[in-house]
């Protein structure tokens, strides 16, 4: 799922390109894609994009008739941008928005169909998707503790929960306590104010690099490569490959459709957490620590 340094990096691509520019056609392929009745798409034909912002993981922009579209990339949705003279292919795509600079699409790999478009009137309404989580970026230490804490979970589930923080999915968060040296598993209610000073540091450090990687390698093109696994990640998606720290082979927790990373070395104690479905195969067998493995 495109995290916050994604999102924002589509929205700067996104300005560059429609702010201001006249909406000349909206066409849904797919009618599971549009979620809301009201207002009608049609009623945005021929207005202008007026501003373009991010709730959390979804993509907002407005129209000068004060007519907001909303989109949920999820997991496997994905922004593209064509130019006037290339035609957008059809297949997977969910939605197109033309203008006269070009047109953008939306498009969703495989059967699950989880993005979703909401069109809304008024900006009061864009409230009820933003679900209430603080932009890491405004906050100071002291709020950023308030929030942590406010419920005992491990730290991988409150850095990923949208009531807490805005826009920290999976792939940044494993990158996140890696940096800061901590276990995805420990608890909110167990953690010290100088792990605490080590995790703040460490969101904010983390999402500013990737945002500047991002940016940089989208330069003036339109986003192409938005993926939650790249070679440049120290954990994320790197099972079995050595820490860029301590050499360490990473090791995984895996459940349902997602996976935590995490270096037992710099971040566990050498200790190897159980994944929950190897683990209980294996038993007795199962490594407990980085040396028995």
């Amino acid at each position: 799922m495109p995290e916050l340094p994604d999102i924002l990096v589509y929205i700067s691509s996104l300005e560059k390109r429609i702010l201001g520019k006249e909406l000349v056609q909206i066409s849904i392929n797919h009618p599971f894609f549009l979620r809301s009745v009201e207002p009608n798409p049609l009623e945005i034909h021929g207005h202008n994009v007026v501003s373009i912002r991010n709730l959390g993981k979804r993509i907002a922009f407005g129209f000068d008739n004060e007519i907001w579209c909303i989109i949920h990339l999820m997991i496997a949705g994905r922004l593209h941008w064509f130019i006037p003279e290339k035609q957008p292919p059809l297949k997977r795509t969910l939605a197109g928005f033309r203008f006269k600079s070009g047109t953008l699409t939306v498009t969703e790999a495989g059967s699950k169909r989880r993005a979703s478009l909401h069109i809304v009137h008024g900006a009061e309404l864009l409230s009820e998707f933003d679900r209430v989580g603080r932009n890491v970026f405004e906050l100071n230490i002291n709020e950023f503790n308030r929030i942590l804490t406010s419920e005992n979970h491990t730290l991988k589930r409150a850095l990923t929960d949208p009531r807490f923080f805005s826009g920290i999915g999976n792939a940044y968060s494993d990158e996140i306590l890696h940096r800061a040296r901590l276990s995805p598993i420990m608890l909110t209610g167990k953690i010290d104010s100088t792990q605490i000073q080590r995790l703040f540091d460490a969101v904010k450090t983390v999402l500013l690099e990737w945002i500047d990687i991002l940016m940089k390698e989208t330069g003036s093109g339109f986003p192409k490569k938005v993926t939650a696994f790249r070679p440049e990640m120290a954990v994320h998606g790197k099972f079995g490959k050595p820490c860029p720290v301590c050499s360490a082979p990473v090791q995984r927790i895996r459940y349902a459709s997602n996976e935590t990373n995490y270096c037992p070395r710099c971040q566990t104690n050498g200790k190897i957490l159980a994944d929950r479905s190897l683990s209980r195969i294996l038993k007795n067998d199962w490594p407990r620590n980085i040396d028995e493995l």
